[in-house]
């Protein structure tokens, strides 16, 4: 079911000790996690929380920024843009203003390594410092990528103010400038980079030359750089491999693409999705699932060849996601209606309903992607209401829980542990009553 994924997890760990190993099995290195799934097999975290229960710690955010936390070892890593010379985290108030969001003076794009176990900053590394060159989406912010770690090295990505790879102790290894990306209406940029093995894959779709590159992760040299005939998107790559074949596969507006992960070269194409696209495919059972959903559904179950025919297995043009990327759980695809707290869940070979479009209780909005830990999955509003869901065939609320933040960032799952990150704060939720004093 998950071979491919499987296969690229083993290749990027295969120099690694067992120590390393168990870090990455029970950690959360990438955006959609371990698997690249919206799944952590081996977590157990809390079904319950609140402000005042359950919250192990909660550290200040300085700025803002939407990517993802990543987790691996003790460290949990996270990407923001400071007003520059402020230490100060914006408030839900300001960040969420609807009259649009343009530039107002320089920011330090930074990277924030927390200590896992206090919540307290273990390093802090300012990227760059310049003012954006275009605005951002009312919503967005200009950190929305995640960052993602093997264990050898970090990598902080912030689009047209550049790519960073640092080791772990927060040096920079190397950098590239890739230009600066001109993105429909002004909606910003939110690709987060693939590390697949040796190689670090970046998407670069927008409103002029779209290409994608990849580089050596250690040295940042170029392997290989393809065009792209594409408008802007925001998905992110995710890796396959296909009759011992790595694959690189991009979801966008005119098609979905498959390039050889060795060369760049273009393996295979289908088309058929929206504009604006956004969420992150999924690949399993064989198939990869690629979803849009802004002006229009559209769902494509697509059995991916080596380097011959491909075919769509199955397809489903209702109730999918904007925003959120969707879940592979099993045998089950969970995802959302647009950005709504409204859940489809389908059998994953064959598109079989089984059940849905059902509304999410207290939700109001969502931006974060759904994830899964054992048989449970977690679904986070942008009003601080959370669902937690049994995972089957039969809708089942298990919990409902509340946090004083807004959030947009998808959630990291890793041991006992979910990392939540809000408009201001990071949240690590375990269980165990909060300490006298949050960092």
């Amino acid at each position: 079911m998950r071979r491919g994924i499987l296969f690229l997890v083993l290749l990027a760990l295969a120099s690694f000790s067992p120590v390393e190993i168990a870090a990455a099995e029970s950690g959360w290195p990438q955006w959609r996690g371990p698997l690249a799934n919206g799944v952590a097999p081996q977590a157990s975290p809390p079904l319950t929380w609140s402000e005042t229960e359950n919250v192990r710690w909660k550290a200040t955010i300085p700025g803002r920024g939407h990517g993802s936390p990543v987790v691996w070892g003790d460290r949990v890593y996270v990407l923001t843009a400071v007003p520059s010379g402020s230490l100060s985290a914006a408030s839900g108030s300001e960040a969420s203003g609807r009259a649009g969001v343009a530039p107002d003076g320089p920011l330090e794009w930074t990277v924030l390594a927390y200590d896992r176990a206090t919540g307290e900053v273990a390093w802090r590394r300012v990227a760059r410092e310049a003012e954006p060159h275009e605005g951002t989406h009312p919503d967005g912010s200009w950190a929305s990528a995640s960052p993602a770690t093997d264990g050898e090295v970090l990598v902080a990505y912030f689009g047209s103010q550049g790519l960073y790879v640092y080791d772990p102790a927060g040096e920079l290894l190397w950098s590239n400038d890739l230009g600066d990306m001109t993105t429909r209406r002004g909606f910003g940029e939110g690709s987060t980079p693939l590390l697949a093995g040796e190689t670090l894959v970046v998407n670069w779709d927008h409103e002029g030359d779209s290409f994608i590159v990849a580089f050596d992760k250690r040295t940042g040299r170029e392997l290989w750089r393809r065009e792209r005939d594409e408008v802007t998107s925001w998905a992110t790559p995710i890796a396959i491999e296909v009759d011992g074949q790595a694959q690189v596969v991009v979801n966008a507006t005119g098609r979905v693409r498959s390039y050889e992960l060795e060369t760049g070269e273009v393996l295979w194409e289908v088309g058929g999705q929206t504009v604006n696209v956004i969420p992150t495919p999924i690949f399993g059972h064989g198939l990869v699932y690629a979803t849009s959903g802004f002006r229009g559904s559209a769902l494509k179950a697509i059995r991916p060849g080596a380097a011959g025919p491909t075919t769509v297995a199955w397809s489903y043009d209702r109730d999918t996601p904007y925003v959120p990327s969707p879940l592979l759980h099993g045998d089950q695809l969970y995802f959302l209606k647009v950005n709504s707290g409204i859940l489809t869940s389908l059998d994953a070979e064959s598109g079989e309903p089984h059940y849905g479009p059902v509304r999410l209780p207290g939700i109001d909005g969502v931006y974060a992607s759904p994830v899964a830990a054992g048989e449970r999955i977690y679904v986070v509003g942008r009003n601080g209401h959370s669902v937690v869901l049994r995972h089957g065939k039969e809708f089942e609320v298990l919990a409902e829980n509340v946090l004083d933040e807004e959030f947009s960032a998808s959630p990291a799952i890793a041991g006992d542990e979910i990392f939540l990150r809000g408009s201001s704060s990071l949240y690590c939720v375990a269980e165990g009553a909060m300490s006298d004093e949050a960092p």
